[in-house]
């Protein structure tokens, strides 16, 4: 079985404009192909999928990501299984823009993690099968406090990364008992900074305490850079997966437009290895990533796994970074 993960995908602004003449595949570029060849597909949706709802003003924010509620089709054309919804672009629109994006995927055949009516449903955990496998997904995110799902009121799941708050022991404790339920569990986590290829120092206990948990594969986002792969009980932490689409200024430093499509390998119901395929954005598509974009990205990736004491090696025939298990 083969999972496919991207990081952040924000189809507002520019990008929607762009949709209005463009086809729902156009922001996905060259990349579908790899989409397809996946049995599992994965996304951080990085902005509301809705037709209502306006600013949520009593939040002091620059920017506020919406697609048009039809754009669904574009998460379709990827054959997306589903979605986190945790992150701090959700609620850019207020509890009606979650909401409709909520029924909006839904409806489209997607499950959605991360946010909900109430804490509960935010909480909860998404659960399908795939090759005979019981999958689950869990997500959560350390932005946006103040969009905390709570008994009475829509959010999301809002967790520190902070092994001594509450809130992090009830998410290790939903954790365990999801793993009872499934053959494969992913945790997926919009958490830390936006710049910096290096992880906070405290997402490195916190990751390991989610795999000790029962997590297989913990999926990181928010940076607009991509940070390195540790292996932690054979088990891979992806740090952060960095932005994937997007209509962003390119930061030429740090070089936010760069990422990778990342391909997790499992076999009788154990992680074999990743295969990383670089990617740039272009012209607001995701495009396979080649000469100069390709070397840098491939360099950045490897150093930073390094540091982690992940071990890499380069397919040239092929194009990607494999990480074997």
């Amino acid at each position: 079985m083969r999972l496919l993960f991207v990081g952040d995908v924000m189809l507002g602004r520019l990008i929607n404009q762009i949709l209005m003449e463009e086809p729902p595949t156009y922001p996905w570029g060259d990349t579908l192909s790899l989409f397809q060849q996946a049995d599992v597909c994965i996304c951080n949706l990085e902005c509301a999928l809705a037709d209502h709802g306006s600013f949520w003003r009593a939040t002091p924010k620059v920017f506020h990501f919406r697609s048009d509620a039809k754009n669904v089709d574009v998460l379709k054309a990827a054959h997306m299984t589903a979605v986190s919804l945790a992150n701090n672009h959700a609620l850019d629109f207020h509890y009606e823009g979650l909401l409709e994006t909520l029924e909006v995927v839904r409806a489209a055949g997607m499950y959605t993690a991360g946010a909900g009516r109430k804490k509960a449903e935010a909480a909860e955990v998404a659960l399908w099968e795939a090759q005979g496998k019981r999958l689950g997904l869990i997500a959560l995110t350390d932005n946006q406090p103040e969009w905390e799902a709570t008994e009475e009121l829509p959010g999301v799941w809002y967790v520190p990364i902070d092994l001594k708050d509450e809130r992090a022991g009830e998410l290790l404790e939903i954790v365990r008992k999801a793993k009872e339920k499934v053959d494969l569990l992913i945790v997926s986590a919009h958490w830390g900074p936006n710049w910096g290829y290096t992880p906070p120092a405290e997402q490195v206990p916190f990751a390991h305490a989610l795999i000790e948990q029962g997590a297989d594969i913990v999926f990181g986002h928010s940076g607009h850079v991509v940070r390195g792969i540790e292996l932690y009980k054979e088990r891979p932490i992806l740090y952060c997966a960095g932005d994937f689409i997007d209509d962003y200024a390119v930061d030429r430093i740090e070089r936010n437009d760069l990422s990778f499509i990342f391909l997790v390998e499992v076999e009788d119901q154990r992680i074999r290895g990743l295969r990383l395929y670089p990617t740039v954005i272009q012209d607001f598509q995701a495009r396979r990533a080649w000469d100069q974009e390709r070397e840098i990205v491939v360099a950045t990736m490897q150093k930073l796994c390094t540091e982690l004491r992940t071990s890499t090696v380069w397919n040239e025939q092929d194009a990607f970074l494999e990480i074997q298990i």
